[in-house]
């Protein structure tokens, strides 16, 4: 490959200060040892003709294949942002997606609650409001579940402003479509978006087999919560504009499939989340405990019936030389959100860092060999590797867990800082491998556990949240983080769904 061109044009060994140093650099590629794990089957409604599916190196469709749990949508209705698309086309095209929705197992009412309202996208904020209203008088005081949008191909900070008024202050949930798929319309692109639409509505696309039978490892037997944490940081001139954390956390056992997720601000670069959990003083209650923790799992006990007795926490974003004083802060923050729920609570944890910037590149030993490469030319996804370029006595792997499109594949690095569970090697990347065939948005095996990407699309989402008033606030202080309150709140009804896929 380039890489080993490269060196060898830059010719190392014939270096006089590397010699005058001692040091010998080989012209090869390192040999490692692997292993490809298997994929998962995957299980789909009993009704469709395959409710069982074996993905093929990565990858799979929905042809022939139902939803597993379908959402439920009686009343919605759609507005045009986009001159170039004529009312007639973009109301052909909602019946179009709405008869997709019905094909794979979905509720969807073919009528939407009022007419498709067409709109200058100046006017976002005034018709958003305009049309949740209307629907309201039309449904005698029902809500709109669902709202469909036609955007102009580039529509600047449209997006974020119809996300962040649906979602802090209409307590509705959205899907964006462009111009350019309503004049196409595609079949898989379709299918796409209307799994988009079932898990935003609180359905479940697919489940994995063992979840069902009961066969994952130190999941299955008893109540488990999966929590996946990320921070975003705001551009380097931005140093007004807060970071952003985002914590999901599974809301299904043994399913582990459908994630809620909550997002908070805090002090400009600040590394460390600090709302997993706090306390404060409250006047007429005396002291209050709270936290993204403490509230995810009671969300989590609401939804299941059950308290989990296993935590697995997945977090993104930690460089090596923060592993220490992350684990050491949000560790105690975890421990702390249980013991404020009951007495003596103290459910084991196993706290995972997942880091994707590194530069680990793998590649298959004989590049011509079909049998051990995808249709990119990478290695399968399922590759593992937990030795030789890994911490000699730390339990860490990298994973390979995607089939490669362009370029060249790059593994997650996963490293295990703290198991109270007693994974086995084998366990935690067979979970973590099977996870990643879970991913809502698409019917392809992801990069990164599901966990952790979704916490990453909620805290992107987030940044919609910040008004233009919130990213320019003149001489924020950083240390105390005054820019957080401009956040605005998400409401309850949309927390409770993956509202940021």
């Amino acid at each position: 490959p380039d890489t080993e061109r490269t060196v060898h044009q830059n010719g190392y060994d014939q270096d006089p200060y590397a010699k005058e140093f001692g040091i010998n650099i080989s012209d090869k590629l390192t040999s490692i040892e692997a292993r490809v794990l298997p994929a998962p089957w995957l299980k789909y409604h009993d009704t469709g003709k395959e409710s069982e599916c074996l993905p093929r190196v990565g990858e799979w469709d929905m042809k022939n294949k139902k939803v597993v749990n379908g959402c439920i949508v009686n009343h919605w209705a759609s507005i045009n942002f986009s001159r170039s698309v004529q009312e007639s086309t973009a109301s052909g095209f909602c019946q179009e997606l709405a008869q997709t929705c019905k094909l794979l197992g979905m509720e969807f009412n073919s009528e939407p609650a009022i007419p498709m309202y067409s709109a200058r996208p100046e006017q976002a904020v005034q018709v958003l409001k305009h049309v949740y209203n209307a629907a309201l008088k039309k449904l005698k005081g029902k809500e709109l579940e669902l709202l469909l949008v036609i955007l102009p191909d580039n529509n600047g900070a449209l997006y974020g402003d119809i996300k962040r008024i649906c979602e802090t202050e209409l307590g509705l949930m959205s899907q964006c479509c462009l111009a350019k798929h309503v004049f196409k319309i595609c079949k898989r692109y379709l299918a796409n978006v209307s799994l988009k639409i079932n898990v935003k509505m609180g359905g479940r696309n697919t489940i994995l087999l063992d979840a069902v039978s009961r066969r994952i490892p130190l999941v299955s037997d008893i109540p488990t919560i999966i929590f996946g944490a990320d921070v975003t940081h705001p551009e380097t001139r931005e140093d007004n504009s807060p970071s952003i954390a985002a914590v999901v956390a599974s809301q299904d056992w043994p399913e582990v499939t459908k994630y809620a997720g909550l997002v908070c601000a805090q002090a400009y670069r600040q590394e460390l989340i600090q709302d997993l959990y706090k306390t404060w003083h409250d006047p007429q209650r005396g002291t209050v405990t709270g936290g993204m923790i403490r509230e995810l799992l009671i969300s989590f006990r609401k939804a299941t019936g059950q308290k989990p007795l296993r935590i697995i926490f997945y977090r993104d974003g930690i460089s090596a030389g923060q592993f220490h004083q992350v684990l050491l802060y949000e560790l105690d923050a975890i421990r702390k959100a249980c013991a404020s729920l009951e007495p003596n609570y103290q459910p084991p944890v196993t706290f995972v860092i997942v880091q994707k910037r590194h530069h680990t590149k793998l590649f298959a030993n004989n590049h011509n060999d079909k049998s051990n490469t995808d249709k990119s030319g990478n290695i399968l996804p399922g590759t593992v590797v937990d030795s030789k370029i890994c911490h000699p006595t730390q339990f860490d792997f990298y994973l390979c867990s995607h089939a490669g499109i362009q370029g060249t594949s790059k593994p997650a690095h996963y490293h295990v800082l703290w198991d109270e569970n007693n994974f086995t090697a084998d366990e935690m990347q067979t979970l973590t491998n099977n996870l990643c065939y879970t991913y809502a948005r698409c019917t392809r095996s992801v990069s990164v556990v599901p966990p952790v990407y979704y916490a990453h699309l909620a805290a992107f989402r987030a940044r919609f949240y910040m008004d233009q008033d919130s990213l320019s606030v003149k001489n924020a202080n950083r240390t105390n983080g005054s820019a957080m309150k401009t956040m605005p709140a998400v409401k309850e009804r949309v927390k409770r769904v993956m509202f940021y896929c």
